[in-house]
């Protein structure tokens, strides 16, 4: 699998993939597909019903007089993976280049699972049982295959994951100096240092200053570096909105809102704070 993530032989063909990928004229059904609504990637919990199915299906071809259930269920697993397919390439096509590499492979498992399972259905159609288990069987091979990729994509290389997540881990409770106020730039991103946390820091002209932790949950791309606009900053990496105020993630493919500070200015000196979840704030630490 580590040779697989530096092998750069199928480049050309994944940079002519995510193109088209990314041309698709999805509009705001591509954030539905990211799963920013439902805050993780949707494509993992979509993917259970072809696999469920198959599964299920090739239980029942162990059992005697189980043949329309097992049919039936291949047919179901065939319906739900094209959906389940379309969202994992739309998650794909943000992903960084080692990733990308083994997806394009756990995608060939995957579409090699859905052709077995459309002959097999196919068969079953024409009264081949054996034929059609066979296929089944082969099929189902490929998508564990398939899925043992996108275990790897998973939690080995973090896609999808959450690269903000440990930022409430990593900062102390309480108010943290970060500079002097009028050392900041206006209307600009700068990064500065919070303890151990990077964070992302813009002033605006009435001296209201919003910070947020730099690195993208997305993929950790560096905010800091990304353009204001709106009350918002987009991630230079792929593309990520976050709403300045209280780092909502108004755009995909971030899934994922990201980690606030409250602030404060004591004789010229930015202080900020992590911010509760939700922006509640207790009464003795604003005292």
């Amino acid at each position: 699998m580590d040779r697989l993530e530096r092998w750069p032989g199928a480049d050309r063909l994944i940079d002519a993939v995510r193109a088209a990928v990314r041309a698709a004229p999805l509009g705001d059904a591509r954030d539905a597909l990211h799963g920013r609504w439902l805050g993780h990637p949707v494509h993992p919990l979509m993917v259970q019903v072809p696999i469920g199915t198959w599964l299920s299906a090739a239980v029942l071809d162990a059992l005697p007089g189980q043949r329309r259930g097992a049919r039936a269920l291949v047919g179901v697993g065939l319906a739900a993976a094209g959906p389940a397919a379309v969202a994992g390439w739309t998650d794909w096509a943000e992903l960084p280049k080692e990733q990308q590499r083994v997806g394009l492979v756990h995608a060939a498992g995957n579409v090699t699972a859905v052709a077995l399972y459309a002959a097999s259905f196919a068969a079953r159609c024409r009264g081949r049982e054996a034929r059609g288990k066979a296929l089944g069987l082969a099929g189902l091979a490929a998508v564990s295959l398939g899925g043992a990729l996108g275990g790897h994509l998973a939690y080995r290389q973090a896609s999808g994951a959450n690269h903000a997540e440990q930022v409430p881990h990593l900062v102390e409770p309480g108010w943290h100096e970060v500079g002097d106020l009028a050392g900041l730039p206006v209307g600009r991103a700068v990064r500065r240092q919070v303890g151990e946390v990077a964070v992302m820091v813009v002033r605006e002209q009435d001296d209201t200053v919003h910070v947020l932790a730099d690195r993208c949950s997305h993929m950790a791309g560096p905010l800091s570096e990304g353009e204001i606009a709106d009350g918002c900053v987009r991630c230079p990496w792929h593309g990520s909105v976050f709403r300045l105020e209280d780092g909502w993630n108004v755009r995909g493919p971030a899934t994922a809102p990201q980690p606030a500070f409250d602030t404060r200015v004591s004789q010229g000196r930015l202080e900020v704070r992590l911010r509760h979840l939700g922006g509640t704030t207790d009464a003795s630490d604003a005292a």
